[in-house]
């Protein structure tokens, strides 16, 4: 058995992706991928509506409480301004997405005790 490395708010953040992915699936997406990195920054999931030809870049935020605001209300311009370039750079890389409508979302989990909460915030920004 291998032991797991990850700190532990690197767990909750995979974990929160983990249920963000989920949330997707029951929506009907098709998640095509997951923590795609380039060198202007990083989205966490990339995800495609095919019968409304639509393709999501979402980051996901998770939180343990909203003690300081709301998972998304951590996502400023700057990170919005990477994750668009970022978002460029696959459509460039994938052109079978180009025509697609897009959309940069955030999904927000609150992970506590008493379990999980998501909400998807379509056109974020």
């Amino acid at each position: 058995m291998t032991e797991d490395r990850r700190t532990p708010k690197r767990r909750i953040g995979d974990a929160g992706e983990d249920a963000a992915c989920s949330m997707l699936v029951k929506d009907g997406c098709e998640i095509i991928a997951r923590n795609f990195s380039c060198r202007t920054g990083e989205i966490d999931i990339i995800a495609v509506r095919p019968q409304l030809r639509e393709i999501l870049f979402i980051e996901v935020k998770t939180r343990r409480n909203t003690d300081f605001g709301y998972p998304a209300e951590f996502v400023g311009r700057d990170k919005q301004r990477r994750l668009k370039h970022t978002a460029e750079i696959f459509l460039f890389k994938n052109p079978c997405y180009r025509s697609f409508a897009k959309s940069m979302d955030i999904i927000e989990i609150l992970h506590t005790d008493s379990g999980l909460y998501g909400r998807h915030i379509s056109n974020a920004f």
